[in-house]
């Protein structure tokens, strides 16, 4: 029988094709990245990274897509050891900083400051705690475990919990200071100004956001940045106690999935922000409910999946999402109910914002929406405790895509600066 040359052409082009459409798939993946984007709080996130993945056949999950991701819980160990301060000549001073913008940077900050007062020998005064909400001041011990955080960094800086009437009637130097700031930077700006006045106050700024790892020769303060970073900031006791009641009751819920859940953070107020909105190519930093629930959908996760969005109330913006997965949830749905008005009125959202982080940090997946500082500390505080199942969405996913073509590359490439503290 004779075959038409026309069908052969259509033939030949549909397959050509469907091989662009396999090179175009999955290009959408976040990482810290060295070029910026301001957000609505004024601080710099990154763009997304494009990464090329080879597409794998998966078999379809009935519940959470755990094949072919990188293993929960995986065996590590910590490779760092408390030093002892640096001794320098006078050792009377003190070093004063705030914690602000929300539970994501404070980490990030306490590093820093640690680090600093650590190098100079300075007593590190207990910070306050500034709101993103006018006029929200907290003491730290309102929000943080005091005694946790002497304790963790006990032999590495001493911690004073107000200034001494000689200092308090001063004002400080204040100094700006880059996040992850430098052996360099500390020695040749810091240093010096300390050494005349012996009482600073560190403003830190964050210029980019990158959590990649990066080398450095002084193992000391490595040592010093690992321990504050992943050992010294907890919740006080009654507020660990409610997200610790708020992780078990989605574990609850989700007993049909073997009390596993999805944790999304997902940011409404500002997906419609200049940072959001800037697309280079096929990178996006932040994505809809629309966006999230058919990414979910196509790597295999199913409508009885338990999904967590780290949004305070139910709105209408979200109903993609509770259309293809009903056992989503909000702060609203699963706090108890004592504890709505302590965390939820208006005022709170920075406790709100910390609730989300423990969440986050302890749930069996966790997905970000939203790439930014929230994302990077949440990684590490992840990678940290084995909880690796991390997934980037894009919109640019084949049917027969393999969850783990979208594991981080803070996790897949080891690249967070957390494995610089891990063996």
């Amino acid at each position: 029988m004779a075959v038409d040359p026309r069908q052969l052409l259509a033939g030949f082009l549909t397959i050509s094709m469907f091989v662009m459409v396999g090179n175009m798939i999955k290009r959408d993946h976040f990482d810290t990245f060295e070029v910026a984007l301001s957000d609505s709080t004024g601080v710099e996130v990154n763009v997304i990274k494009v990464e090329e993945k080879k597409i794998t056949q998966v078999a379809k999950f009935t519940t959470i897509p755990t094949k072919n991701i990188a293993s929960n819980k995986e065996i590590i160990s910590q490779c760092w050891v408390k030093p002892s301060p640096k001794p320098v000549a006078n050792s009377e001073g003190f070093v004063t900083f705030s914690l602000t913008t929300g539970p994501e940077f404070h980490i990030s900050q306490v590093a820093d400051a640690v680090v600093i007062a650590s190098y100079l020998g300075a007593s590190l005064v207990l910070p306050t705690i500034r709101g993103n909400e006018v006029g929200v001041k907290r003491n730290f011990h309102d929000m943080y475990d005091v005694q946790k955080f002497t304790t963790s960094l006990s032999g590495i800086v001493k911690i004073a919990h107000k200034l001494p009437p000689e200092f308090a009637s001063k004002k400080p130097i204040i100094i700006r200071v880059p996040n992850r700031v430098t052996e360099e930077f500390i020695s040749e700006t810091i240093e010096p100004i300390f050494q005349t006045s012996n009482y600073i106050h560190l403003s830190i700024v964050f210029p980019s956001i990158s959590l990649i790892r990066r080398d450095s020769q002084n193992k000391d303060l490595n040592a010093v940045a690992c321990q504050a970073m992943f050992h010294s900031l907890q919740l006080k006791p009654d507020l660990r106690e409610v997200a610790v009641k708020m992780v078990e009751k989605l574990k609850a819920l989700g007993m049909e999935n073997g009390g596993r859940f999805v944790a999304i953070d997902f940011r409404s107020d500002i997906l419609n922000k200049r940072s959001c909105m800037v697309v280079r190519g096929s990178r996006k930093s932040c994505y809809n409910a629309s966006e999230v629930a058919e990414f979910l959908k196509k790597l295999g996760f199913n409508a009885n999946s338990l999904v967590y969005l780290t949004e305070t109330w139910w709105h209408e913006g979200l109903s993609p999402l509770k259309e293809a997965f009903p056992n989503t949830y909000t702060k609203d749905d699963i706090i108890p109910a004592e504890k709505k008005r302590l965390f939820l009125q208006v005022g709170n959202g920075d406790l709100q914002r910390a609730l989300d982080f423990h969440i986050c940090s302890n749930s069996d997946t966790f997905v970000p929406a939203i790439s930014g500082m929230f994302y990077g500390n949440v990684a590490g505080q992840r990678i940290i405790s084995g909880r690796t199942q991390i997934l980037v969405p894009s919109q640019n996913v084949g049917y027969s895509a393999a969850a783990s073509d979208f594991v981080s590359a803070y996790v897949s490439k080891e690249s967070h600066l957390s494995y610089s503290c891990l063996c």
